[in-house]
């Protein structure tokens, strides 16, 4: 009996130990768990690097297939901003086209990973322009840049800014004064007039959408213009002055432009009367007075981040057909986007990370020329001011523009 009752007390005290041993590796594995920060994220098996793991939200199996293309560490996604836009620009095709490059789609299935605010287009959504055009096939562009772009924007959740490009619903005017392109025109209105077409944004003043219209995001007042030719008449310069001096406006801690051609000429080929604002001085000197941070155009199918004087110019990059080289430059023509952070504490507000539509390499400003002098004006880099330019730089300017019109 005593040899059965010690085996029986001997059971029981490898019982308890085990139990003990258990409790304690349970304490530790808690306290290791606990002490991992909040913020780190595992990757899952096969899970490309930069791809962050969201149990709740997975990135769509085509996002991560085009991370795992850019090598070798997958694509960059810069630190956020307060306010995140995706800045794109030019989609269309050849006229009449009611298809897209595959930049395109591929900028649209990349918003997973970048995660914008806001998607703002500078024009030239549709491929218009031409009288042969009949209103059938302008409707099916506008239905195949729904497709391509609105749709997946709306399913996304995502406000879109846009202005109209010469190719959406050019303004040009024949000698009697009315539009060239009256049908196209029409058809553009009633694209975006039509409720289901609504862009997201919140509007302040529609009355001319989507022509001339403003309207706001967190902090951001915008401004769309109708920069489809080089001429705004005075009536509406008048209606950007008074909504540029609104409380709207003036409250807002940054103001932006979208408008299609830009003030001043930085590609091969748009280096001309007509492809550029008419009297830029003028508009800059309106825009400045108002305290506008950023005037984004497009056009010219050649990425550009500049400034004159206070005014910060983004020349925005195609993702359509036709990239230009940069004037003066060797540089070999390229499709580009860009993302822009908005820091309301910075004093430079704006920090771009541009990529090279088809490769997603990154476009480094040390890449592109510090100055580009066009036949209207000269525009620098938006990181270089004219007195760190070397004698050379600034002989190139003086010698086609003369050295008041430089040094302005």
């Amino acid at each position: 009996m005593r040899w059965q009752r010690f085996l029986v007390f001997c059971l029981l005290g490898l019982c308890l130990a085990f139990g003990v041993a258990c409790s304690r590796d349970a304490k530790i594995s808690s306290s290791d768990s606990a002490a991992l920060p909040s913020s780190e994220v595992v990757l899952s098996e096969g899970e490309p690097d930069g791809v962050e793991a969201s149990a709740s939200e997975p990135l769509p199996e085509a996002t991560q297939a085009i991370i795992a293309s850019v090598e070798p560490n997958g694509l960059y996604n810069p630190p956020r901003g307060d306010v995140r836009l995706m800045a794109i620009s030019d989609l269309n095709g050849p006229y009449g086209s009611i298809d897209y490059d595959p930049e395109i789609d591929k900028a649209l299935q990349l918003i997973p990973f970048w995660q914008p605010d806001m998607v703002v287009c500078s024009g030239d959504m549709v491929a218009g322009q031409n009288l042969d055009l009949t209103e059938e096939r302008m409707k099916a562009m506008w239905a195949g840049f729904d497709e391509h772009v609105a749709t997946p924007l709306r399913q996304m959740g995502i406000p879109y800014g846009f202005t109209v490009g010469n190719h959406d619903a050019s303004g040009a005017r024949s000698a009697n004064g009315s539009f060239v392109f009256q049908k196209e025109r029409e058809v553009t209105l009633d694209y975006w007039q039509a409720p289901e077409h609504d862009p997201g944004v919140e509007f302040i003043d529609r009355a001319d959408f989507p022509f001339y219209y403003t309207f706001k995001f967190d902090d951001i007042f915008f401004l769309a213009w109708d920069g489809s030719t080089h001429l705004i008449p005075e009536e509406k310069l008048a209606w950007v002055e008074q909504s540029l001096a609104s409380e709207a406006a003036q409250n807002a801690k940054m103001r932006v432009l979208l408008g299609h051609l830009p003030l001043y000429s930085v590609a091969v080929g748009r280096n001309q009367p007509g492809e550029v604002m008419n009297n830029p001085e003028r508009l800059q000197a309106l825009l400045e007075r108002y305290n506008v941070h950023t005037y984004m155009s497009g056009h010219q199918h050649a990425y550009y981040p500049a400034h004159k004087g206070n005014l910060q110019l983004l020349h925005a990059g195609l993702l359509g057909s036709g990239p230009r080289p940069l004037i003066d430059s060797s540089l070999p023509p390229r499709k580009a986007l860009t993302l822009i952070d908005v820091n309301f504490d910075s004093p430079e507000l704006t920090t771009y990370t541009t990529y090279d539509a088809q490769t997603l390499e990154l476009v480094q400003n040390e890449q592109l020329p510090r100055l580009i002098v066009g036949h209207n004006g000269v525009v620098l880099r938006r990181d270089v001011e004219w007195e760190e330019l070397n004698p050379a730089e600034k002989s190139l300017c003086e010698q086609r523009l003369g050295r008041e019109k430089c040094q302005a």
